[in-house]
This record gives structure tokens, C-alpha cells and sequence, in this order.
């Protein structure tokens, strides 16, 4: 019904694109929707195929009827809860632009840390070429575990072009996403895409014995960590749309660190890396893992701009 008068209404009154835009930006802000005027934009950019730069540029141009309604159908999705994201499909992340679906978590800006640190933790062998003989550096191998939209796999097979890259996920839905964006971005033949809880079907091979043998040189993981008893203080774009699977681990948020930590304790070679994303007030939890077990050297936090701890790194003795 609301649809249909929204029709009518454009027929007699068709909108130009800045008073459409004027229009959703009202709409969202009246239902407290976050960054109502960012959304308002991503939308319509959207709804027309068009960049920013034109949106604003062509703002008299009158808008198709059909484009107007497509556009404030998801506007009321929008001031409805769901997430910009899952409507436009898209996210950018580490200057890349991903394909979102509801079957994976949303990439954050905070994610980024995490490659920040283990390029950083790297350091020389991150490199395709030894800088002082000229040599080729030896391959990486590299696990991302719970890859959802396969955001850290990608953007490591980037940087990384010496590495080969397994990304696993529990969820076949989200494998799918994450085959789709590695190919959209030129790296698919790099990254082996496996459905596993964490890093199970890695642990089961009986060739990891020695040192030597251990298959990684870095593990990432940005894993659930949201507390199962918290769930009423979420976003609801967080609480109704995001994957569950990809959200909870069990009641307390930080129920996969030990198993993460233990399972790469086992797999890293030495001097391999772990880098973990961090729940709020979880660090001092995850420390105390890291320096309960034996093994582990340079042991240490990076913070987000908040200033709260995003990310832990350690490496294999």
C-alpha cells in the first residue's frame, strides 16, 4: 500500500535527485538510522549506478520512476534496520571493494589492523625478493581462519604475492561469498578455500611432526567474539542481520581463543605468527592463553583509534 501511494505520488510529482535525496535523508533520520545522510547517498548511488561525484553534479537531473521507487524501496529497508551494506551488496576493505551478503559478516575499518600488524610482523620475508641477495624469498603459507567475505585472505594474497593461502570457514555460504570476491579481485588460483571448524582438517594431517614440517608461516584470524549474553546491546543492523555463526562463539565472547591459540601453537613453524582481532575486554583473557602456554615470544597488543586493543600478535619460539 505504502509502496503504491509513493507511486501515485510520483507521477503527479516526479523528484529531481537532490529532493529525493532530501527526502531519505529525512526519512532515515526519523527512524534513528545511523549516518542517515552517508546512507541516504550510498543508496541512491546505488539505485542509479552512479558515483558520488556524479550524484552531485546531476542533482536537478528528475529521477525515472522506476529508479525512484527502487530507491526508496531501500530506503525503507534501510530505516527498517537492514544494514547499507546488504542492500548495496558491497563494502570496501583495505581499498578493495568486496561483495557482501547476509551469509557473512560485514567487513569493519578495524580489520585492517590485523593486516597491518602481520605485514609489519613479517617484516622482510613479507617480501617477494631477498632486498640484499636478489633471491627469491622462500613461499608463505598463510591460514585465515573464519574467512566470511574472505576479506584477510584477499588482501593478504595481494600483499603477499609469494604467499599461498588457505581460508577456511565453518559455513558454506560464506566459502561461496569469498570464492566470488578472490576472484573478483585476480587471486582464486592463490587461495584454497576450505569448510572446516577453524583449522581442524590441518591438525588431522599426520605429516605435521617437526618444525620443519609445520604447514604455516602466519595465521590471521578475526574471530566471533561477541558475548551470546550481550546480545540485547547490539545494533540492530548488528543483532538481526549479521550471521549469527560469524557473531557468537558461546555465552562469554572469548570461547574460540584457546582453541585458536592452541591449534596454531601446533601448526606455526618457527617464527611463525598469530594474529588475532580482539573483542572488547577481552585482552587481558587472551594474554593470559598466550602466556599460560609454552612457546610463545613477542607477545603483544596494537590498539584502534579509540585507543582500546584491537588486535594481538605473537610469534613461535
Amino acid at each position: 500500500m505504502v509502496q503504491g501511494i509513493l507511486t501515485v505520488a510520483l507521477l503527479v510529482n516526479p523528484m529531481d535527485i537532490r529532493a529525493a535525496l532530501k527526502e531519505a535523508i529525512a526519512r532515515l533520520r526519523a527512524a534513528n538510522t545511523p549516518s542517515h545522510k552517508l546512507a541516504a547517498e550510498l543508496l541512491l548511488m546505488h539505485a542509479l549506478e552512479r558515483d558520488r561525484t556524479w550524484l552531485y553534479t546531476h542533482s536537478e537531473a528528475s529521477l525515472d520512476l522506476a529508479v525512484a521507487e527502487k530507491y526508496f524501496a531501500l530506503v525503507a529497508r534501510r530505516a527498517a534496520g537492514e544494514p547499507t551494506q546488504y542492500l548495496t551488496g558491497k563494502q570496501e576493505f583495505w581499498g578493495l571493494e568486496f561483495e557482501v551478503t547476509p551469509a557473512v559478516l560485514i567487513p569493519r575499518p578495524e580489520t585492517e589492523h590485523i593486516i597491518e600488524v602481520a605485514l609489519e610482523r613479517l617484516g622482510p620475508r613479507g617480501i617477494k625478493i631477498n632486498l640484499q641477495t636478489g633471491a627469491p624469498n622462500s613461499p608463505l603459507r598463510v591460514a585465515d581462519v573464519g574467512t566470511g567475505s574472505g576479506c584477510l585472505a584477499v588482501a593478504l594474497a595481494r600483499e603477499l604475492p609469494h604467499a599461498e593461502i588457505f581460508a577456511t570457514d565453518i559455513s558454506a555460504p560464506a566459502l561461496a561469498v569469498a570464492k566470488r570476491n578472490a576472484a573478483r579481485h585476480g587471486v582464486p588460483n592463490r587461495i584454497h578455500f576450505e569448510q572446516a571448524d577453524l583449522l581442524e582438517n590441518h591438525l588431522h594431517d599426520s605429516q605435521v611432526t617437526t618444525h620443519e614440517s609445520r604447514p604455516f608461516d602466519l595465521i590471521v584470524s578475526n574471530p566471533p567474539y561477541v558475548a551470546r549474553n550481550e546480545v540485547d546491546q547490539l545494533p540492530r543492523e548488528v543483532r538481526d542481520h549479521e550471521p549469527n555463526v560469524a557473531l557468537f562463539p558461546g555465552p562469554t565472547g572469548v570461547e574460540i581463543y584457546a582453541r585458536l591459540i592452541d591449534q596454531a601453537a601446533t601448526l606455526l613453524r618457527k617464527s611463525g605468527i598469530l594474529v588475532l582481532e580482539l573483542g572488547y575486554d577481552s585482552a587481558n583473557h587472551v594474554r593470559d592463553i598466550f602466556t599460560a602456554q609454552p612457546g610463545w615470544t613477542n607477545v603483544s597488543f596494537t590498539s584502534d583509534l579509540a585507543g582500546i586493543p584491537r588486535v594481538i600478535a605473537g610469534e613461535r619460539l
